[in-house]
């Protein structure tokens, strides 16, 4: 397949930690991954969290990423590659995704909400969890209704075009 017609190349949102929080490594995989990144290993098995540091737009090991990468399927992948869906249509998809994590992100700097995970999956799951515990005065601002309406979008978002959710 043309490089520059690879959905995967295009898009990132699982390398960037938007879909998946981490990668599960099988013991065969073990040695060359921890020849090109950092990888824990624990009783023989290993993983690494998203974002991946192969990831810098696009990937950097694409050739040779792990298995988990390469048989992870979203269900924009899907759409592509059944040609029920264009490639141009899902790069808007994907486009839309980007801007509202980006909105996302910028609410969390301006409301000072600091979150400890590095991988955006998993720093959306501390969120919500945080939001379930917030002070019901705080939680009716304006800025904090737009966030979790934001948050609610992007769940939806990634629930119907790539089969992830967040909640």
């Amino acid at each position: 397949m043309d490089d520059s017609l690879n959905i995967c190349l295009a898009c990132g949102l699982c390398c960037d930690g938007t879909l998946i929080g981490f990668v599960q490594l099988e013991p065969k995989e073990l040695t060359n991954v921890s020849k090109v990144m950092d990888i824990e290993v624990t009783n023989g098995n290993g993983i690494f969290m998203q974002p991946c540091d192969k990831y810098c737009d696009g990937c950097t090991i694409y050739s040779d990423r792990p298995k988990q990468c390469a048989s992870f399927k979203c269900h924009l992948l899907n759409a592509v590659e059944q040609k029920e869906l264009d490639f141009n249509s899902a790069v808007e998809m994907i486009d839309a995704v980007k801007q509202k994590k980006a909105s996302i992100e910028q609410k969390l700097a301006v409301l000072e909400i600091e979150l400890k995970s590095e991988s955006f999956y998993f720093k959306m799951v501390e969120l919500i969890k945080w939001l379930k515990n917030i002070k019901p005065e705080l939680s009716l601002t304006q800025n904090y209704q737009e966030l979790i309406t934001d948050l609610k979008q992007l769940d939806s978002m990634l629930s119907q075009r790539f089969g992830v959710s967040l909640y």
